[in-house]
Protein backbone atom coordinates (compact mmCIF):
# COMPACT_ATOMS: atom_id res chain seq x y z
CA UNK A 1 0.00 0.00 0.00
CA UNK A 2 1.44 3.56 -1.07
CA UNK A 3 0.67 7.37 0.10
CA UNK A 4 -0.55 8.28 3.66
CA UNK A 5 -0.94 5.45 6.36
CA UNK A 6 -4.20 3.67 6.22
CA UNK A 7 -6.09 4.12 9.07
CA UNK A 8 -7.66 1.21 11.25
CA UNK A 9 -10.97 2.06 13.61
CA UNK A 10 -11.27 0.20 16.49
CA UNK A 11 -14.70 -0.03 18.49
CA UNK A 12 -14.37 -1.65 21.72
CA UNK A 13 -16.77 -1.39 24.24
CA UNK A 14 -15.71 2.10 25.28
CA UNK A 15 -13.94 4.58 23.38
CA UNK A 16 -10.70 3.68 25.82
CA UNK A 17 -11.47 0.39 25.49
CA UNK A 18 -7.58 -0.18 23.61
CA UNK A 19 -6.74 -3.92 22.55
CA UNK A 20 -3.02 -4.90 23.80
CA UNK A 21 -0.34 -6.03 21.38
CA UNK A 22 -0.77 -3.48 18.53
CA UNK A 23 2.71 -2.32 19.25
CA UNK A 24 3.90 -3.61 15.68
CA UNK A 25 1.94 -1.54 14.07
CA UNK A 26 2.80 1.76 14.93
CA UNK A 27 3.93 3.79 12.58
CA UNK A 28 2.46 1.72 9.90
CA UNK A 29 -0.88 2.66 10.21
CA UNK A 30 -2.85 4.99 12.00
CA UNK A 31 -5.14 3.81 14.88
CA UNK A 32 -8.53 5.48 15.43
CA UNK A 33 -10.71 4.02 18.71
CA UNK A 34 -14.34 4.45 19.21
CA UNK A 35 -17.22 3.26 20.36
CA UNK A 36 -20.41 2.25 19.04
CA UNK A 37 -21.89 5.99 19.69
CA UNK A 38 -18.74 7.15 17.64
CA UNK A 39 -18.49 5.13 15.46
CA UNK A 40 -20.57 6.43 12.56
CA UNK A 41 -18.10 9.63 12.43
CA UNK A 42 -15.03 7.69 13.16
CA UNK A 43 -15.27 5.07 10.06
CA UNK A 44 -14.84 8.01 8.07
CA UNK A 45 -12.01 7.62 5.33
CA UNK A 46 -11.41 4.26 7.40
CA UNK A 47 -9.58 1.74 5.34
CA UNK A 48 -9.93 -1.18 8.27
CA UNK A 49 -12.67 -1.62 11.03
CA UNK A 50 -11.03 -4.04 13.85
CA UNK A 51 -14.55 -5.33 15.98
CA UNK A 52 -13.04 -5.45 19.12
CA UNK A 53 -16.53 -5.30 20.87
CA UNK A 54 -17.04 -8.61 19.02
CA UNK A 55 -20.96 -8.45 19.50
CA UNK A 56 -21.76 -4.69 18.83
CA UNK A 57 -24.36 -4.56 15.80
CA UNK A 58 -23.01 -0.77 15.33
CA UNK A 59 -21.80 -1.03 11.78
CA UNK A 60 -25.03 -1.56 10.35
CA UNK A 61 -26.41 1.84 11.37
CA UNK A 62 -23.07 3.76 10.44
CA UNK A 63 -22.81 1.19 7.55
CA UNK A 64 -23.27 4.92 5.01
CA UNK A 65 -20.14 6.29 6.19
CA UNK A 66 -18.28 3.20 5.19
CA UNK A 67 -17.60 4.25 1.50
CA UNK A 68 -13.81 3.27 1.96
CA UNK A 69 -14.26 0.22 4.32
CA UNK A 70 -11.77 -3.02 2.85
CA UNK A 71 -11.79 -5.22 5.49
CA UNK A 72 -13.41 -5.97 8.73
CA UNK A 73 -11.87 -8.13 11.10
CA UNK A 74 -14.34 -9.58 14.21
CA UNK A 75 -12.28 -11.41 17.36
CA UNK A 76 -15.36 -13.70 17.72
CA UNK A 77 -15.84 -16.87 15.51
CA UNK A 78 -19.45 -16.07 15.21
CA UNK A 79 -20.13 -13.06 12.92
CA UNK A 80 -24.14 -12.87 13.45
CA UNK A 81 -23.72 -9.80 15.62
CA UNK A 82 -22.27 -8.34 12.69
CA UNK A 83 -23.73 -9.27 9.22
CA UNK A 84 -26.64 -7.41 7.04
CA UNK A 85 -27.37 -7.37 3.78
CA UNK A 86 -25.78 -4.44 2.57
CA UNK A 87 -22.38 -5.91 3.93
CA UNK A 88 -22.95 -9.42 2.55
CA UNK A 89 -23.36 -7.66 -1.06
CA UNK A 90 -20.19 -5.28 -0.77
CA UNK A 91 -16.60 -6.01 -1.48
CA UNK A 92 -15.31 -5.53 2.15
CA UNK A 93 -13.83 -8.53 3.39
CA UNK A 94 -14.97 -10.07 6.43
CA UNK A 95 -12.80 -12.07 9.15
CA UNK A 96 -12.69 -13.68 12.53
CA UNK A 97 -10.60 -15.13 15.70
CA UNK A 98 -11.29 -18.76 14.05
CA UNK A 99 -8.88 -21.24 15.61
CA UNK A 100 -8.51 -18.90 18.81
CA UNK A 101 -11.34 -20.61 20.55
CA UNK A 102 -11.30 -24.08 19.24
CA UNK A 103 -9.63 -26.53 21.98
CA UNK A 104 -10.95 -24.18 24.95
CA UNK A 105 -14.57 -24.67 24.13
CA UNK A 106 -13.71 -28.42 23.07
CA UNK A 107 -12.68 -28.89 26.74
CA UNK A 108 -15.56 -26.99 28.40
CA UNK A 109 -17.84 -29.66 25.92
CA UNK A 110 -15.90 -32.56 27.84
CA UNK A 111 -15.99 -31.29 31.08
CA UNK A 112 -19.59 -30.63 30.89
CA UNK A 113 -20.82 -34.03 29.79
CA UNK A 114 -17.99 -35.45 32.37
CA UNK A 115 -19.89 -33.33 34.92
CA UNK A 116 -23.22 -34.72 33.87
CA UNK A 117 -21.96 -38.26 33.25
CA UNK A 118 -20.50 -38.29 36.76
CA UNK A 119 -22.92 -36.82 38.26
CA UNK A 120 -20.67 -34.07 39.75
CA UNK A 121 -23.99 -31.48 39.96
CA UNK A 122 -25.91 -33.74 41.71
CA UNK A 123 -23.07 -34.53 43.83
CA UNK A 124 -22.98 -30.59 44.71
CA UNK A 125 -26.47 -30.45 45.56
CA UNK A 126 -26.14 -32.95 47.70
CA UNK A 127 -23.46 -31.68 49.59
CA UNK A 128 -25.20 -28.92 49.80
CA UNK A 129 -28.33 -30.48 51.78
CA UNK A 130 -25.26 -32.65 53.63
CA UNK A 131 -26.47 -36.19 52.26
CA UNK A 132 -24.45 -38.51 51.99
CA UNK A 133 -26.21 -40.38 48.93
CA UNK A 134 -23.81 -43.51 46.83
CA UNK A 135 -25.11 -43.47 43.58
CA UNK A 136 -23.86 -45.11 40.14
CA UNK A 137 -22.35 -43.19 37.30
CA UNK A 138 -21.80 -43.76 33.94
CA UNK A 139 -18.31 -43.91 31.63
CA UNK A 140 -17.40 -42.20 28.48
CA UNK A 141 -16.18 -45.05 27.23
CA UNK A 142 -18.77 -46.18 24.17
CA UNK A 143 -21.22 -43.17 24.84
CA UNK A 144 -22.41 -41.32 21.68
CA UNK A 145 -21.75 -37.64 21.03
CA UNK A 146 -23.71 -36.10 17.78
CA UNK A 147 -22.32 -32.54 17.25
CA UNK A 148 -24.04 -30.24 15.14
CA UNK A 149 -21.13 -27.79 13.12
CA UNK A 150 -18.41 -29.52 11.51
CA UNK A 151 -16.74 -26.22 11.52
CA UNK A 152 -13.43 -25.87 13.25
CA UNK A 153 -14.23 -25.72 16.84
CA UNK A 154 -16.94 -28.71 16.09
CA UNK A 155 -13.96 -30.78 14.64
CA UNK A 156 -11.96 -29.62 17.62
CA UNK A 157 -14.77 -31.08 19.93
CA UNK A 158 -15.24 -34.08 17.88
CA UNK A 159 -11.27 -35.51 18.37
CA UNK A 160 -11.15 -34.80 22.04
CA UNK A 161 -14.58 -37.02 22.97
CA UNK A 162 -12.97 -39.36 20.43
CA UNK A 163 -9.50 -39.34 22.60
CA UNK A 164 -11.86 -40.65 25.68
CA UNK A 165 -13.40 -43.31 24.07
CA UNK A 166 -16.68 -41.70 22.95
CA UNK A 167 -18.74 -42.18 19.23
CA UNK A 168 -18.70 -39.17 17.54
CA UNK A 169 -20.94 -38.33 14.32
CA UNK A 170 -21.14 -34.79 12.69
CA UNK A 171 -24.41 -33.28 11.69
CA UNK A 172 -23.95 -30.65 8.76
CA UNK A 173 -24.93 -28.78 5.51
CA UNK A 174 -24.73 -32.35 3.62
CA UNK A 175 -24.33 -35.73 4.60
CA UNK A 176 -21.59 -37.58 3.91
CA UNK A 177 -19.32 -40.82 5.07
CA UNK A 178 -15.42 -40.72 5.30
CA UNK A 179 -15.31 -37.71 7.28
CA UNK A 180 -11.59 -37.28 8.86
CA UNK A 181 -12.85 -36.85 12.24
CA UNK A 182 -16.59 -37.36 12.46
CA UNK A 183 -16.72 -40.50 10.45
CA UNK A 184 -20.56 -40.11 9.54
CA UNK A 185 -22.00 -36.84 8.90
CA UNK A 186 -25.74 -36.51 8.72
CA UNK A 187 -28.04 -34.20 7.93
CA UNK A 188 -28.28 -31.36 9.91
CA UNK A 189 -31.38 -30.67 8.42
CA UNK A 190 -33.10 -33.93 9.33
CA UNK A 191 -31.91 -33.69 13.12
CA UNK A 192 -35.13 -35.03 14.20
CA UNK A 193 -34.18 -38.31 12.61
CA UNK A 194 -31.03 -39.06 13.69
CA UNK A 195 -30.21 -37.39 17.28
CA UNK A 196 -32.32 -40.97 18.87
CA UNK A 197 -28.56 -42.47 18.22
CA UNK A 198 -26.69 -40.19 20.54
CA UNK A 199 -26.09 -40.06 24.44
CA UNK A 200 -25.24 -36.18 23.90
CA UNK A 201 -26.22 -33.42 21.58
CA UNK A 202 -23.53 -30.84 21.39
CA UNK A 203 -24.67 -27.40 19.11
CA UNK A 204 -21.33 -26.09 17.97
CA UNK A 205 -22.95 -24.80 14.85
CA UNK A 206 -22.64 -20.83 13.35
CA UNK A 207 -26.08 -18.88 13.79
CA UNK A 208 -27.71 -18.51 9.95
CA UNK A 209 -31.05 -19.20 9.23
CA UNK A 210 -30.49 -22.98 8.54
CA UNK A 211 -29.33 -23.60 11.85
CA UNK A 212 -31.81 -20.67 13.66
CA UNK A 213 -34.20 -23.06 15.93
CA UNK A 214 -32.55 -26.29 15.11
CA UNK A 215 -33.25 -27.79 18.25
CA UNK A 216 -36.88 -27.65 18.91
CA UNK A 217 -39.96 -29.30 20.77
CA UNK A 218 -39.27 -32.11 17.59
CA UNK A 219 -35.76 -32.91 17.68
CA UNK A 220 -36.03 -32.93 22.07
CA UNK A 221 -38.77 -35.19 21.19
CA UNK A 222 -36.48 -37.52 19.44
CA UNK A 223 -33.83 -37.96 21.57
CA UNK A 224 -33.54 -40.19 24.51
CA UNK A 225 -34.93 -39.92 28.02
CA UNK A 226 -31.82 -39.94 29.23
CA UNK A 227 -29.95 -37.86 26.81
CA UNK A 228 -27.74 -34.29 27.08
CA UNK A 229 -27.99 -31.24 25.87
CA UNK A 230 -24.55 -29.07 25.36
CA UNK A 231 -24.90 -25.92 23.92
CA UNK A 232 -21.93 -23.58 23.29
CA UNK A 233 -22.99 -21.99 19.59
CA UNK A 234 -25.18 -19.52 19.46
CA UNK A 235 -28.10 -19.66 22.04
CA UNK A 236 -31.17 -18.72 19.11
CA UNK A 237 -30.04 -22.41 17.48
CA UNK A 238 -32.10 -23.58 20.37
CA UNK A 239 -35.75 -22.79 20.97
CA UNK A 240 -35.44 -21.94 25.03
CA UNK A 241 -39.16 -22.59 25.49
CA UNK A 242 -39.40 -25.96 23.51
CA UNK A 243 -36.14 -26.62 25.79
CA UNK A 244 -37.69 -25.56 29.28
CA UNK A 245 -40.76 -27.84 28.24
CA UNK A 246 -38.71 -30.85 27.53
CA UNK A 247 -36.82 -30.76 31.24
CA UNK A 248 -39.56 -30.17 33.00
CA UNK A 249 -41.30 -32.95 31.49
CA UNK A 250 -38.44 -35.39 31.80
CA UNK A 251 -38.34 -35.67 27.87
CA UNK A 252 -34.35 -35.38 28.26
CA UNK A 253 -32.10 -35.76 31.31
CA UNK A 254 -30.51 -32.81 31.27
CA UNK A 255 -28.47 -29.88 29.60
CA UNK A 256 -25.70 -27.72 29.59
CA UNK A 257 -26.30 -24.32 28.29
CA UNK A 258 -23.40 -21.33 27.55
CA UNK A 259 -25.17 -19.51 25.47
CA UNK A 260 -28.80 -17.74 25.34
CA UNK A 261 -31.00 -15.62 23.25
CA UNK A 262 -31.16 -12.93 25.54
CA UNK A 263 -27.76 -12.11 27.15
CA UNK A 264 -27.55 -12.07 30.29
CA UNK A 265 -30.16 -14.65 30.74
CA UNK A 266 -33.47 -13.05 32.03
CA UNK A 267 -34.23 -13.34 35.66
CA UNK A 268 -37.96 -14.76 35.20
CA UNK A 269 -36.15 -17.72 32.28
CA UNK A 270 -37.52 -20.94 33.29
CA UNK A 271 -34.38 -22.48 32.32
CA UNK A 272 -32.72 -21.07 35.40
CA UNK A 273 -34.93 -23.59 37.38
CA UNK A 274 -35.21 -26.36 34.80
CA UNK A 275 -34.56 -29.98 35.95
CA UNK A 276 -31.10 -30.64 35.19
CA UNK A 277 -30.31 -27.84 33.90
CA UNK A 278 -26.86 -26.17 34.17
CA UNK A 279 -26.10 -22.38 33.22
CA UNK A 280 -22.98 -20.72 32.87
CA UNK A 281 -22.34 -17.27 31.26
CA UNK A 282 -20.78 -17.87 27.84
CA UNK A 283 -17.82 -18.64 29.18
CA UNK A 284 -16.82 -21.38 27.20
CA UNK A 285 -13.78 -20.21 25.15
CA UNK A 286 -12.41 -17.65 27.44
CA UNK A 287 -9.61 -19.54 29.17
CA UNK A 288 -6.84 -16.94 30.59
CA UNK A 289 -5.08 -14.62 27.93
CA UNK A 290 -8.31 -15.05 25.49
CA UNK A 291 -7.93 -11.29 24.96
CA UNK A 292 -4.32 -11.62 24.24
CA UNK A 293 -4.49 -14.03 21.57
CA UNK A 294 -7.38 -12.53 19.96
CA UNK A 295 -5.40 -9.38 20.10
CA UNK A 296 -2.24 -10.83 18.20
CA UNK A 297 -4.17 -12.79 15.91
CA UNK A 298 -5.72 -9.29 14.51
CA UNK A 299 -2.48 -7.55 14.55
CA UNK A 300 -0.75 -10.94 12.35
CA UNK A 301 -3.85 -10.18 9.95
CA UNK A 302 -3.05 -6.47 9.74
CA UNK A 303 0.33 -7.40 9.01
CA UNK A 304 -0.89 -9.37 6.05
CA UNK A 305 -3.35 -6.80 4.98
CA UNK A 306 -0.50 -4.55 4.74
CA UNK A 307 1.58 -6.43 2.53
CA UNK A 308 -1.30 -7.30 0.14
CA UNK A 309 -0.91 -10.96 1.04
CA UNK A 310 -3.73 -12.97 1.45
CA UNK A 311 -5.89 -12.86 4.90
CA UNK A 312 -6.63 -15.44 7.09
CA UNK A 313 -9.90 -16.49 8.45
CA UNK A 314 -11.64 -15.11 5.42
CA UNK A 315 -16.09 -15.43 5.99
CA UNK A 316 -17.98 -16.42 3.22
CA UNK A 317 -20.77 -13.64 3.65
CA UNK A 318 -23.34 -15.86 2.46
CA UNK A 319 -22.88 -18.62 4.56
CA UNK A 320 -22.17 -16.57 7.87
CA UNK A 321 -18.72 -18.93 8.57
CA UNK A 322 -15.29 -19.68 7.44
CA UNK A 323 -15.76 -22.62 5.27
CA UNK A 324 -13.26 -26.01 4.74
CA UNK A 325 -13.60 -27.09 8.67
CA UNK A 326 -11.78 -30.29 7.37
CA UNK A 327 -8.42 -28.43 6.64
Amino acid sequence: MSGSRPLIVVLGEHANDRPPHLEPLEGRVDLRFTDADGLAGAVRGARGLFLWDFFSTAVRSAWEHCEDLEWIHVAAAGVDSLLFDELRDSDVTVTNARGTFDRPIAEFVLASILAHAKLVHESHRLQQQRLWRHRETHTLVGSRALVVGTGAIGREIARLLRAVGMEVRGAGRTAREGDPDFGTVVASGALAAEVGWCDHLVNAAPLTPATTGLVDAAVLRAMRPTAHLVNIGRGASVVESDLAAALAGGLIAGASLDVFETEPLPQDSPLWDAPGCVISAHMSGDVVGWRDTLARQFVANAERWLAGEPLENVVDKQLGYVPGGAS
